[in-house]
């Protein structure tokens, strides 16, 4: 039997940089709210048989959405930080050897994405996240804003999610990471605290994170694409 797996989506946090007056993960984008975009992009996948969601203790919305009665969602209450939400969801994923970790906000999922990444995550004992190249010349400023230096881009990459790894070692990296007041940016940073080097996988970069309100319409865009994508292969016109 091919392995199943589940996904841990950190969902506790108000995306204050949106502006919004809801968290960023309720906005609608083309007839859904983000977050749902985001769990069907997971739990329609094959490999993936429960997604665990960790809400905010004052979230009033999830329970007003129709997924939210899937029963392939456990919920959770999350942390402050990010690190203490997925410490959190981990806690529902004992029966399962891998766990990815998905942002709420990134909904341009798709499944090429996540079988890329689960192989080769099984291929890496530790890890795999998605991750893309940085195109653009980057710098480095002083704290006044001052260019400093021209950094190399040849091995920059952009860290997206999904990431994955195997529960008991992100949870065990999770764990040190926060007792040592760490600074855990992403789940492969906690991994990377204990010496390990996860493998960086070639995504999509439409795989956007929604931050701020400019990133909404961009997303609108991607998901219509990937609809009208989805339908013309459904249909047998892409051959």
């Amino acid at each position: 039997m091919t392995e199943q797996f589940i996904a841990v989506v950190p969902a506790a946090g108000v995306g204050a940089r949106m502006g919004a007056n809801i968290p960023k993960q309720y906005l609608p984008l083309h007839n859904k709210t983000v977050i749902e975009h985001t769990l069907v992009a997971l739990l329609s996948h094959p490999r993936i048989s429960k997604v665990v969601v960790a809400l905010g203790s004052e979230d009033g919305w999830f329970t007003d959405l129709d997924i939210a009665n899937d029963p392939a969602i456990i919920r959770v209450d999350g942390g402050k930080e990010r690190a203490d939400s997925v410490l959190a969801g981990l806690q529902a994923c004992h029966s399962y050897q891998w766990v990815l970790v998905h942002d709420a906000a990134r909904p341009c999922l798709t499944h090429v994405d996540i079988d890329n990444l689960i192989i080769a995550a099984l291929d890496s004992e530790h890890g795999a996240i998605l991750g893309s190249q940085v195109r653009d010349t980057m710098k480095r400023t002083d704290a006044q804003g001052h260019i400093i230096a021209t950094v190399e881009r040849e091995l920059l990459w952009h860290a997206l999610t999904p990431q994955m790894f195997p529960v008991k070692l992100l949870t065990d990296a999770l764990t040190t990471g926060l007792a040592g007041n760490a600074d855990i940016t992403d789940e492969a940073s906690a991994i990377e605290l204990l010496g390990l080097t996860p493998k960086m996988v070639v995504g999509r970069a439409d795989n956007i994170k929604i931050t701020r309100p400019e990133d909404m319409p961009l997303a609108q865009l991607f998901l219509q694409q990937l609809t009208q994508k989805n339908n013309h292969e459904c249909n047998g016109e892409d051959k």
